[in-house]
């Protein structure tokens, strides 16, 4: 009976907070990639790797635990469909990192919440410098173990292999630094996708996925550069 007062609580807190504008915009967001889904007729997998990959990243902006919920099942997804498509670097990413740090994420958070909404104390990066250099370097190795590995994108693939990599590491870290690393591998990751499309492989969802991301990251990081200031 414990357990599920608990649960209840849980819910019941996870679900406060939300403005008209998130409200209306997470379904709106769900409408468009179910439609695509239909007229375009798009793998089922990519559309599951898409709305679990939305609603982690809408969540977590809000700085709820429950985001790690849809994040591991979106990651699982999003993996099988990277490997299905030849792209190693991100397909190593989600199951050899991404997925452990889902875990580690949900663990950080729960030691970080404010009692009354049950959302995250937002924080920043003390060195930023420090931080660029080492996304720089980790870019720069990781394109060349791609390249080495015959990765059909070495480029493109290695940075936001790279970047995310820092990127998640700032999110378990509840960083605002992470939004600005996520707007740049959102950018670069959806025109590695509309070039599959080209090739004719069916993503249309992962495509409209990763621009959406981007407006999201633009939007979370305003959101919490307010909360931080105040």
């Amino acid at each position: 009976m414990e357990m599920i007062i608990r649960i209840k609580d849980f819910i019941k807190k996870e679900l406060s907070g939300w403005n008209k504008t998130e409200i209306i915009g997470m379904v709106l967001i769900l409408l468009i990639i179910s439609f695509n889904a239909v007229v375009l007729k798009d793998s089922i997998i990519a559309i599951i790797s898409a709305i679990c990959g939305l609603m982690y990243t809408i969540i977590a902006g809000k700085g709820k635990m429950s985001c790690y919920i849809f994040g591991l099942t979106g990651s699982g997804f999003y993996a099988y469909l990277a490997f299905k498509n030849g792209l190693y670097g991100t397909f190593g990413l989600y199951l050899l990192y991404y997925i452990p740090m889902q875990i580690l994420g949900f663990l950080n958070w729960s030691k970080h919440l404010k009692k009354t909404t049950n959302e995250i104390y937002k924080t920043r990066v003390n060195n930023r410098r420090f931080l660029t250099f080492c996304c720089v370097l980790l870019c720069s190795l990781t394109i060349i173990i791609l390249w080495k590995l015959n990765d059909i994108n070495p480029v493109i693939d290695g940075i936001t292999t790279a970047l995310s990599i820092a990127g998640m590491y700032l999110t378990v870290k509840r960083c605002i630094e992470q939004w600005v690393i996520w707007g740049i591998v959102n950018i670069l990751t959806a025109s590695m996708w509309i070039t599959l499309i080209i090739s004719g492989q069916k993503v249309f969802s992962t495509v409209i996925m990763w621009i959406v991301y981007f407006i999201l990251s633009v939007y979370f990081y305003i959101q919490w550069k307010k909360e931080i200031n105040n």
